[in-house]
């Protein structure tokens, strides 16, 4: 149920990209391959170790925190569904 929750915020991340937020295509870049990682993840397991992922999106959403404060947000509900699924 945990994994259901994750993609539904994932595929919620990727319809907020879509309204074209302003970000630069280095941001852009980096979140996708960011959604891949959490994809990934989702779809193997264990494709992805557990810091990586953390770490990045962390990362993101530290970057985005003030400039993007839905992605964000987003990020973060990613953050706690990995940890409550023991990612």
């Amino acid at each position: 149920m945990a994994a259901a929750e994750l993609q539904q915020q994932l595929i919620e991340l990727r319809e907020q990209l879509e309204q074209n937020p302003p970000l630069s295509d280095q941001e852009r870049v980096e979140l996708h391959e960011l959604m891949a990682q959490i994809q990934a993840r989702i779809e193997l397991e264990s494709a992805v170790g557990e810091n990586d992922i953390s770490t990045g999106i962390n990362l993101a959403v530290e970057r985005f925190e003030v400039s993007h404060p839905s992605l964000a947000m987003s990020l973060r509900n990613i953050m706690q569904t990995l940890g409550s699924i023991g990612v």
